[in-house]
C-alpha cells in the first residue's frame, strides 16, 4: 500500500436528509480499513437523538459510533464535536465534546454559538486528521441552504477547513435524482462547486443500461464525473441516526408472524435503535402506534426513550394512548417493557422543577410501576455491563444509560437486573421498565424474553436467534461490497489523492 500523508480526507455530502450520506460514509469507513488504512469518521455537527456512548462515558451521534465500528477504532469526541438534541419545537440541547452545553433556541445558537463552534470543530478535525491516515467526513442535510449558508458549521465550511473533496450523492429512489444533482451544484458558488470531484447516485433499483443516457447527460450537462450508482442495499441492517428511518416499519399487524410487538412511537422519540433487533427475529413483527385505534392486541408493547418524557407523557394522554394501554394490559396477557424516558412514563409520576426537558412542571405517567420520576440538570451518561436473572438462568447483558432523570420505588419492588453491582430498573407482573439501552442488542435475553411471550402464547420456545455483533459485521461487510462493486474505487483514490482544495490552487 503507498504511503499517504495523514489526514487525507474524503467528505460526503447529499442533495437532501436522507439521501444516504450516512450508509455510504459507514461503506467507506469499511472500504478504507480492508484496503490498509488508519481511518476515522467524522461528522462536525451532527441533529439526532439516536446516541452513541464513547469508552469514555462521552455522547456523540449514533452514526459516529457505528462508523467508527466500521472502520474497526474507538469512538472518541473528536468524530462528532458537537452534537444537537431537540427536546421542544425550535430548541435543542447543545451537546459539546460529549457533554451538554445548555439548551438553545436556533436562532441563539446561529447568533451566539457560530465562533465559538467553529473553534470547537476545526480542533477536533485537526486533533482526529493527525492520527489517521483516511478521514471520512459525514455533512448533513444539502450544503445548497442558500438561507442557512452563510453561518452554517456542516458542509462546505468544514470541507475548507479540511481541505477536503467532495463527493455528492443523490437519491434516486425517491425520483428527481437528475434535478437534485444538478440544482444543488448549481446553487453552489464556484469555490465550493470547484471542491465537487463527482457523484454517486444511491438507491437504484432497476436496469442499469437505462439510466446510462442519464449518466452521460449529466457527465456533458455539468462537467462533473458519476463516480458510482449504488444498488439499493437489501439485507444491509445498520443503525440508523434520525426518525426518518422509522417509515421503515409498518403501522399494521403481520398476522403470519407469531408475536406481534407494538411501539409507542410519541413525537420526541430517542435512541429507537433499541427496537432493531426485535425486527430482525423470525417469529416476531415490530411495528409502530401513534394512536390508540392502531394499538390492537399485541403480545409486548414497547415505550423506547423519549428527549422529552413530560411532553411525550403528555402526548399519551391526549391522544389516548395511555387509556389504551392501560386497557389492552388489564384484558390480556401482554408483556410491556419501558427504555429510559419510556420506564419513566411507565410510573406513577414525573417532575421537572428546574424545567431541564419541559415547562410542564409536573405530570402523571402510565401507573404500571410504583416509581416516580425526578428529572435532575446532571446528565448520566456511560456504558454498563451486568446480569438479568431469568427464573433459574442468569444472563450476562451489556449496553449504555444516558439520562437525565433519577427514578425512585415507591415500595419494595423487583428489580429487573444487576448493573455496575447495583440493582437497575423494576419489574412488576408483565411490566418491565429499565435504563439500559441495547437491551435487546443482548442476544440471549432478548430470546429468553421473547419466549416468555411465546410460554404464555402456548408456542414452543426457541433456542436459535441471530448473533446480533456477527450480524452487525456482515452488514459492515456487505455495505462495503456493495459501494465497492458500484464505484471506480481506483479513479476514487486517484481522485482523493491528487485533489488540490481551491486555498491550496491559489498558493501555487
Amino acid at each position: 500500500m503507498e504511503k499517504v500523508k495523514k489526514g487525507k480526507p474524503l467528505m460526503i455530502q447529499g442533495t437532501h436528509s436522507d439521501a444516504g450520506k450516512s450508509m455510504i460514509a459507514t461503506a467507506f469507513c469499511r472500504i478504507f480499513k480492508e484496503d490498509g488504512y488508519q481511518t476515522a469518521p467524522f461528522k462536525s455537527q451532527n441533529m439526532a437523538l439516536n446516541s452513541y456512548i464513547t469508552m469514555d462515558g462521552k455522547e456523540i451521534g449514533r452514526a459516529q459510533g457505528i462508523q467508527a465500528e466500521a472502520a474497526g477504532v474507538e469512538a472518541t469526541t473528536n468524530m462528532n464535536p458537537i452534537l444537537i438534541k431537540p427536546t421542544r419545537d425550535h430548541e435543542s440541547q447543545i451537546v459539546v465534546h460529549g457533554k451538554p452545553l445548555r439548551n438553545m433556541f436556533a436562532f441563539q445558537y446561529r447568533q451566539e454559538f457560530f465562533n465559538e463552534g467553529l473553534n470547537v470543530i476545526t480542533e477536533a478535525y485537526k486533533e482526529l486528521a493527525s492520527h489517521y491516515d483516511r478521514i471520512v467526513i459525514e455533512g448533513a442535510g444539502s450544503p445548497a441552504e442558500v438561507n442557512l449558508n452563510d453561518r452554517e458549521l456542516v458542509n462546505m465550511r468544514v470541507a475548507k477547513i479540511a481541505q477536503a473533496p467532495v463527493v455528492l450523492v443523490g437519491d434516486i429512489d425517491k425520483g428527481g435524482v437528475f434535478a437534485s444533482l444538478v440544482g444543488t451544484l448549481q446553487l453552489l458558488p464556484d469555490e465550493h462547486k470547484s471542491r465537487v470531484i463527482g457523484v454517486l447516485i444511491n438507491k437504484f433499483r432497476g436496469d442499469l443500461e437505462l439510466l446510462k443516457p442519464g449518466l452521460k447527460w449529466f457527465e456533458e450537462y455539468t462537467g462533473v464525473p458519476v463516480l458510482g450508482v449504488i444498488p439499493y442495499m437489501n439485507n444491509v441492517e445498520i443503525d440508523a441516526e434520525d426518525s426518518l428511518s422509522l417509515r421503515n416499519y409498518s403501522t399494521l399487524v403481520n398476522p403470519l408472524k407469531e408475536i406481534d410487538i407494538a411501539v409507542i412511537s410519541y413525537p420526541r422519540i430517542s435512541n429507537f435503535t433499541d427496537i432493531d433487533p426485535l425486527s430482525l427475529e423470525e417469529d416476531c413483527h415490530v411495528r409502530l402506534v401513534t394512536k390508540p385505534s392502531q394499538l390492537g392486541t399485541p403480545d409486548l408493547i414497547v415505550l423506547p426513550g423519549s428527549k422529552n418524557t413530560i411532553e411525550d407523557a403528555q402526548f399519551l394522554q391526549e391522544s389516548g394512548l395511555a387509556l389504551a394501554i392501560n386497557q389492552v394490559l388489564n384484558t390480556t396477557n401482554v408483556h410491556v417493557i419501558g427504555i429510559c424516558g419510556g420506564y419513566q412514563m411507565l410510573g406513577e409520576t414525573i417532575t421537572d422543577p428546574d424545567a431541564v426537558e419541559s415547562r410542564i412542571e409536573s405530570i402523571k405517567g402510565l401507573g404500571l410501576l410504583p416509581v416516580e420520576t425526578v428529572m435532575t440538570t446532571s446528565k448520566k451518561t456511560e456504558r454498563v455491563s451486568g446480569y438479568v436473572q431469568l427464573e433459574s438462568e442468569r444472563v450476562s447483558i451489556e449496553g449504555y444509560e444516558i439520562h437525565m432523570g433519577k427514578t425512585i420505588s415507591k415500595s419494595t419492588t423487583e428489580a429487573f437486573a444487576v448493573v455496575e453491582h447495583e440493582k437497575e430498573g423494576t419489574v412488576k407482573d408483565n411490566v418491565i421498565g429499565t435504563y439500559v439501552h441495547d437491551v435487546f442488542h443482548n442476544d440471549a435475553l432478548r430470546r429468553a424474553l421473547l419466549n416468555q411471550i411465546r410460554k404464555h402464547k402456548k408456542l414452543p420456545p426457541i433456542t436459535d436467534t441471530f448473533n446480533s455483533r456477527l450480524q452487525k459485521e456482515e452488514s459492515f461487510s456487505k455495505a462495503a461490497a456493495y459501494v465497492r462493486e458500484a464505484v471506480d474505487m481506483e479513479k476514487l483514490y486517484h481522485l482523493i489523492d491528487n485533489y488540490k482544495s481551491p486555498e491550496q490552487t491559489q498558493k501555487v
